[in-house]
């Protein structure tokens, strides 16, 4: 019978997600490149596929905030500290999703290159803050970190309370550079801040379609049947709700140019991400505390892997921090309209608020800058074993 191999590894909390972190040179060799043994070890590691849905064989927690994997190298860009790949692994079906990042571990990125000596030592003050440059190597982005430091360590206990989280931590401000797509792609790739998007079963609604931190579709909470004040219960639950919403993110998929056939959605469910929208309305949050409509600007609830998601993905909060703040787009609107360049939104868990920097040359919209502060914390240590014939 096959023996198992240890592969050192860290689970880590970064904001309202938890996933194995790898350095790269602690790999097995064969999954030290991209590829199919990559994608087998990070597979099962997570204990995907697992027909049964709950990854009792692996260290996913079987939703998509809990079914992730990171893998962290020296930095290949100059003025960057280190290198960050994300893998979001499908619960049912054997695929790892590169085709995007997570916004939430990223808060745990730099807390785990310091402490993993891929930070120069000279970089890494004693007390106050160390700011790490991360490369984003999905995207293609730069990711700036402020970490906490006591002592020589990374602080990571504190007061700071994020909604979505069960105990508070040390806050870590992240800062996503220039958020939207290379290659002098527009932010609103149909080039329209709203366009009229045709969905089979849904009819024709308004859509606001971003490519921002990741790619987002934005509609109306209304237009779709729903108030904004929606619960993961009230869309997970049905059948009906999920197909229509997973309808809408293959048609805008299509429309924003990620696919170029709809069949192309089952086996892209990282990107695009869907979400609907709605002026601020009093709601009981899923712990129990009362969300009043003088605590928020808008309403936002997002899908995450064909799931509605608990909180918010670090990334979609990108996207809403870039369309909020430029007049004209649905989540704009939603939050009154105007000039902006923060926001506090209502999701299933609580609240977050979120900036941006954007601005207009030559009848294009840019963004520049889009920060949030999460939290991050090491959850345990040591190795992670696998069976040797998974490679």
């Amino acid at each position: 019978m096959a023996g198992q191999i240890k592969i050192p590894a860290t689970y880590m909390r970064g904001g309202t997600s938890k996933g194995v972190f790898f350095r790269l040179q602690d790999l097995p060799a064969a999954a030290q490149q991209p590829g199919e043994a990559r994608d087998k070890v990070l597979l099962r590691v997570i204990g995907s596929p697992d027909p049964y849905g709950k990854h009792t064989d692996g260290m996913g927690g079987a939703t998509s905030s809990t079914s992730k994997t990171v893998i962290l190298a020296p930095a290949t860009v100059p003025d960057h500290d280190v290198d960050y790949l994300f893998g979001q692994v499908s619960i049912d079906k054997p695929f790892i999703d590169w085709s995007g990042n997570c916004g939430n571990l990223t808060a745990a990125v730099g807390a785990f290159a310091i402490s993993s000596g891929l930070v120069p030592k000279e970089r890494v003050p004693e007390n106050g803050h160390c700011t790490v440059r991360i490369w984003q190597a999905n995207i293609k982005k730069t990711i700036i970190a402020s970490i906490p430091m006591t002592n020589g360590e990374v602080q990571e206990t504190g007061d700071f309370e994020l909604d979505g989280v069960t105990f508070p931590a040390a806050e870590v401000e992240v800062a996503f550079v220039d958020p939207a797509d290379d290659d002098g792609a527009p932010m609103f790739p149909t080039g329209n801040l709203v366009d009229k998007l045709e969905v089979p079963g849904v009819g024709t609604i308004d859509a606001t379609m971003i490519s921002a931190g990741i790619p987002t579709i934005f509609v109306r909470a209304e237009d779709i049947g729903y108030t904004g004040t929606e619960l993961q219960g009230d869309i997970n639950s049905s059948p009906d709700a999920l197909e229509k919403m997973e309808t809408i993110r293959a048609y805008g998929a299509v429309a924003m140019g990620l696919i170029s056939d709809i069949k192309e959605a089952e086996v892209r469910q990282h990107t695009p991400k869907v979400a609907f929208v709605a002026p601020p309305k009093a709601y009981k949050a899923s712990s129990g505390k009362h969300i009043g409509t003088e605590d928020i600007d808008l309403l936002v609830r997002a899908m995450s892997m064909g799931q509605l998601h608990h909180a918010m993905m670090g990334t979609a909060a990108v996207a809403i921090a870039s369309a909020v703040c430029i007049p004209g787009t649905l989540v704009n609107e939603a939050a009154g309209g105007g000039e902006r360049q923060a926001v506090r939104f209502g999701h299933p868990s609580g609240t977050l608020r979120v900036g941006a920097e954007a601005k207009q040359e030559n009848g294009q919209w840019t963004v520049t800058k889009a920060i949030m502060s999460r939290s991050a914390r090491v959850l345990m240590e040591g190795w992670v074993r696998i069976p040797e014939n998974t490679l």
